[in-house]
């Protein structure tokens, strides 16, 4: 049986259309107590359903924030975004989700789909690619966005802020330390007794990589050491693994056996990825290699060897991020990322 209509909903209780929309689409302009409960008694009765696009016209607003995450299945995004659904619980509002896989045009076409189902505001979680190659899609993705604020909307970015963007764009920020704390765990791993690094990063762009590995180099540098190679893999469990593969190959056959070496590798997951690559050829954790991640995701409580990390308060950005996206003030302060390093089972030199 279709559906019924708005237009049925009036005729049934003897109101107008107008009148019906106003009760049932949540206006301030609504009539008397008696016509507000005749017309919902004949909703209820005819089995209406209430347009939610045409409810957040009537209220100028959606009830509804957009969420972009670079990958739903990682424990990095997943945990930030039960950060931003608990924070909206409180703001009586409905989280939709994009999983784009990254990229900024992928980003870009979910922008555009929220932007057309009147999302109140918009929190993007994902990593900004800054290579020569995605400047076009980059572009698009924020002349996207400012059409988007410019009718109303409110942006939160997680991370590093949008490539392009300027103060006057009025897009809130919630920075991640990746630096500092990647900084930290190359002082922390040296001060520990290592002394030959290997990073295993994601895409040369990839910010968030970048910028760890930055900071682990800079962290090398002041502890006296020689700067660390760096080979770039995908940004993932694969990417991990693929990269370990090849590590363990050159390990077998080098003159003087297997010679020590600590793996940083630029998230947990590649971490997690690189482990099981280095297990496969019978390579040892800590003993023939040690392996450190970032980002001291959950997954890791069961994970043996314990992994050594730099902790993120993952779930605290999702919430922090709903907070300033949808402060009235918008000068509110913005928040400030802690961290810390954690040195576990994995990095054992003893």
């Amino acid at each position: 049986m279709p559906a019924s209509t708005l237009y049925e909903v009036a005729r049934h209780a003897g109101v107008s259309l107008a009148t019906a929309s106003r009760v049932l689409n949540g206006s301030s302009r609504r009539p008397g107590d008696a016509i507000s409960e005749r017309v919902r008694a004949s909703a209820v009765e005819l089995g209406y359903i209430a347009n939610a696009q045409a409810q957040g016209l009537a209220k100028k607003n959606s009830g509804m924030l957009g969420l972009i995450l670079h990958d739903i299945a990682d424990p990095y995004f997943s945990t930030i975004a039960r950060g931003v659904q608990e924070a909206v619980q409180d703001q009586q509002k409905v989280v939709l989700l994009a999983s784009t896989g990254g990229g900024p045009a992928s980003e870009h076409r979910a922008v555009a789909a929220f932007a057309a189902r009147r999302a109140d505001a918009i929190v993007i979680a994902g990593t900004r690619f800054n290579a020569p190659e995605a400047a076009q899609e980059n572009e698009l993705l924020l002349a996207e966005l400012r059409r988007y604020r410019t009718n109303g909307g409110k942006v939160a970015v997680i991370g590093q802020p949008l490539v392009g963007s300027v103060a006057e764009d009025g897009f809130r920020t919630v920075p991640v330390p990746n630096r500092e704390l990647s900084l930290r765990l190359a002082a922390d791993l040296a001060g520990a007794g290592h002394h030959r690094f290997l990073i295993l990063a994601g895409p040369e762009g990839l910010l968030t990589s970048d910028e760890r590995v930055a900071g682990f180099q800079e962290g090398l540098r002041q502890a006296g050491l020689e700067p660390a190679e760096v080979r770039r893999t995908g940004f993932n469990r694969d990417g991990g693994y693929e990269a370990a593969v090849a590590l363990a190959g050159e390990l077998a056959g080098g003159p003087g056996g297997r010679p020590a070496v600590c793996v940083f590798a630029a998230s947990d997951v590649m971490a997690i990825g690189a482990i099981a690559g280095l297990r496969e050829h019978a390579l040892r954790i800590p003993e023939d290699v040690a392996v450190a991640g970032f980002d001291d995701i959950e997954t890791l409580r069961d994970f043996t060897p314990a992994l050594t990390t730099a902790q993120l308060p993952l779930s605290s950005l999702g919430s922090e991020a709903v907070a300033l996206v949808l402060a009235e003030d918008s000068s509110t302060e913005p928040y400030v990322a802690e961290g810390h390093v954690i040195l576990r089972r994995s990095t054992d030199v003893s």
